[in-house]
């Protein structure tokens, strides 16, 4: 069993490097050594070397609270985070403390490993997978991981491992001076896993790359809401902001459009995914995201396939809402209410023409609140004030 358990490892190592993560030797070695399984107990051994995320709690709504994160992702951002041998590491969203497990190999006996989250029970559940992993050389706290831990600090790195929608003032004052931190960052309703450094009076990214996690919460968590419109489907529509809407209204509009604009738009799945729906949300404030759990209902031919079902973006007002299907040659179409539609096959046609921008060259900057900006694009929140730009765009 333990050959083949290795030989799982590597697998999933082989896996993740040819998504592009774990370039990192260190974090390739983590990867081959930490055995996942451990940090799965209720799953037979071989599942757990899928490179999918697993759910192991869900709210009353069935919505996930917590879960393990998909490999890939993971050996992303620790890539981005660029730990070392000997390094003091904070990690706010404990999980499974897989990922805890693996910045203990990355930093080795002389580092430390602080791992903190807000609910007692996922505490208590990532000790007993790191006991019985055998893992040293971490500590997992019963807290809110907005607030840091400062009694640990200086820190080295933090990486959050949960959605956040702002800049805890805390990571930033407990981050050593020559420190890195990587966030799955919202940029009004999407993520971006950003690694920031201090720059003179900001921090400014090194590296951005898509991603999707379960929001914070806590005194940290954002406006965004989730709307379940159909339970028997798993049909969720979130909103960037605490907007109210009528589910009725908005599940009738999407089972009866009375537009269909094509755009001559055919991109790739990669660009879907980490292109349009950014190029919403810093653009249009009505925009959403729209999920379906059963592929063979109301989304059959959304653009974005995954594992559990399928997914697209789309916009919102009075006057309405359009989504973006797919056509039979893959071709973007907008279906929906007549203005909306033609609104959004614009903001299509337009991310063609700009040379479908992503997370290629994204460039964000933090600034304290109230700093008087030039950027293009500016993104308000309560601690920090983001600039977005894409310089070699320029």
């Amino acid at each position: 069993m333990g050959a083949e358990l290795n030989g799982l490892r590597e697998q999933l190592l082989r896996h993740v490097r040819e998504r592009g993560g774990a370039t990192d030797a260190l974090v390739a070695d983590a990867l081959r050594t930490v055995p996942r399984h451990l940090f799965l107990p209720d799953l037979p051994p071989g599942s757990a070397y899928r490179d999918e995320v697993i759910v192991t709690k869900r709210d009353q709504l069935g919505q996930p609270t917590s879960s393990s994160s998909q490999p890939t992702i993971m050996g992303i951002m620790l890539d981005q985070l660029g730990a070392a041998r000997g390094q003091r590491v904070l990690e706010i969203g404990a999980g499974t403390g897989f990922n805890a497990a693996l910045l203990a190999h990355i930093v080795g006996p002389a580092g430390r490993v602080t791992s903190m989250d807000l609910d007692h029970d996922v505490v208590e559940r990532a000790e007993e997978n790191l006991a019985a992993a055998g893992v040293d050389g971490v500590t997992v706290l019963h807290a809110d991981g907005a607030l840091g831990c400062p009694d640990r600090a200086p820190f080295d790195r933090i990486i959050a491992t949960v959605g956040v929608w702002d800049l805890a003032p805390a990571w930033l004052d407990q981050l050593a001076p020559a420190g890195r931190i990587v966030v799955p960052l919202d940029l009004r309703g999407v993520q971006r896993s950003v690694a920031f450094e201090r720059a003179g009076d900001h921090w400014t990214s090194r590296s951005a790359r898509p991603c999707g996690f379960m929001r914070m919460r806590g005194s940290l968590a954002g406006p965004e809401r989730t709307y379940l419109l159909d339970m028997a489907t798993g049909l969720v529509l979130s909103l960037p902001d605490d907007r109210e809407l009528e589910a009725d209204a908005v599940v009738e509009a999407i089972d009866s459009p009375s537009a269909r604009v094509p755009t001559g738009v055919i991109p790739g799945p990669f660009d879907l995914l980490d292109g349009l729906g950014l190029w919403l949300a810093i653009r249009d404030p009505r925009w959403f995201a729209l999920s379906e759990t059963d592929p063979g209902a109301r989304l059959a031919d959304a653009p974005l396939v995954a594992p559990d079902g399928r997914a697209t973006v789309g916009i919102l007002d009075d006057y309405g809402l359009a989504t973006v299907r797919a056509g039979v040659t893959g071709e973007l179409v907008v279906t929906g209410d007549d203005q909306p539609a033609d609104e959004l096959a614009a903001h299509i046609t337009a991310w063609e023409a700009a040379g479908r921008p992503g997370s290629a060259g994204l460039r964000v900057d933090a600034y304290p609140p109230g700093t008087p900006l030039t950027a293009e694009y500016v993104l308000d929140k309560r601690c920090v004030r983001l600039a977005l730009s894409w310089p070699e765009r320029s």
